[in-house]
């Protein structure tokens, strides 16, 4: 009796045999940016996650913690000695350490953007022919100066003793502020944050725009990688990169007309719900007597970095 089956379904596959590292799966620069705009996001969970955990600046008043932010900034930015700002540095660190928080994440960023806009911006002026001093070393040397329009180059152009400790105090200070920012932005709600702008009488205008800014850049991001993923799950390739920017390009233009029209839409909800350019806080309670400690506590540490 003849078999129904068809030859191929008889027919027993090939075994294959499959090399490891052979294969390299390729990232695209789309991968990488939405890669980016979920770390946005997740930033902006994980700060809500830390500022609420019951540890010790947490619990502290936001407007001892915006007072504390604009003193110790202020402190930074008067200071002209590499061991004060050290010190400085030093207090910051011991205090997110007793708040426990990710020392090592923070940190990663503090130290990335204070290098990028504090030692690479200042690098330049540490050679001899920007900032006049001993030269401590020597990178070229030519065999006479230069003359170019008003400027002067010598002979040996090197890194001067004034130049490097200019660069050091520039790169200090912006760690140290970024530092002051990213402790207190982790300890503190951004709710908070805004009720204590609001009773240090910041004008009502610049905080509806910090609002806004802040609650729908998240709303936009996560609305891009939506929009990413939902390309990527009708694919079956990677998309070329010609492509790539053809679609980026019309996602830029979608999500900007999507902004006017949520814009609109906020606007004319805020009328409606009786809004009079004026933001009303409620819940706002007595300093406690660990809020006036700590008040006291840091203006005496801050003192203390002033009178050194």
């Amino acid at each position: 009796m003849a078999s129904d089956i068809p030859p191929f379904l008889l027919t027993k596959p090939a075994a294959h045999t499959y090399e490891r590292g052979r294969g390299k799966l390729k990232t695209t620069f789309i991968e990488k940016g939405i890669h980016h705009l979920a770390e946005v996001i997740r930033t902006g969970y994980v700060q809500w996650e830390t500022a609420t955990r019951d540890n010790f600046f947490q619990k502290i008043d936001a407007r001892v913690k915006v007072l504390f932010l604009i003193f110790f900034i202020i402190i930074v930015s008067l200071k002209k000695d590499i061991l004060a700002e050290a010190l400085i540095g030093a207090f910051l660190f011991i205090l997110m350490l007793v708040s426990r928080l990710n020392i090592f994440r923070l940190y990663k960023r503090i130290l990335f953007l204070a290098f990028i806009f504090g030692f690479l911006v200042a690098l330049p002026s540490a050679f001899n022919f920007i900032t006049r001093g001993e030269i401590v070393l020597t990178v070229l040397r030519m065999p006479k100066p230069l003359s170019l329009w008003i400027y002067m180059i010598p002979a040996e152009i090197g890194l001067t003793r004034e130049g490097l400790y200019g660069v050091i105090m520039l790169t200090l200070r912006v760690a140290n502020s970024l530092a002051i920012s990213f402790f207190v932005l982790n300890t503190t709600t951004f709710t908070e944050i805004i009720k204590a702008l609001k009773i240090l009488r910041i004008a009502d205008g610049f905080l509806m725009i910090l609002t806004l800014s802040y609650k729908y850049i998240f709303i936009f991001a996560r609305m891009a990688e939506d929009m990413h993923l939902a390309k990527k799950s009708r694919l079956a390739g990677q998309v070329n990169n010609t492509d790539a920017r053809r679609w980026i390009a019309g996602r830029m233009a979608l999500i900007f007309k999507k902004t006017q029209l949520r814009c609109e839409d906020i606007f004319k909800a805020m009328l409606c719900r009786g809004f009079s350019n004026r933001i009303m806080i409620y819940g706002v309670g007595k300093l406690q007597a660990r809020d006036w400690l700590a008040g006291v506590t840091f203006s005496l540490v801050g003192a203390l970095f002033l009178w050194m």
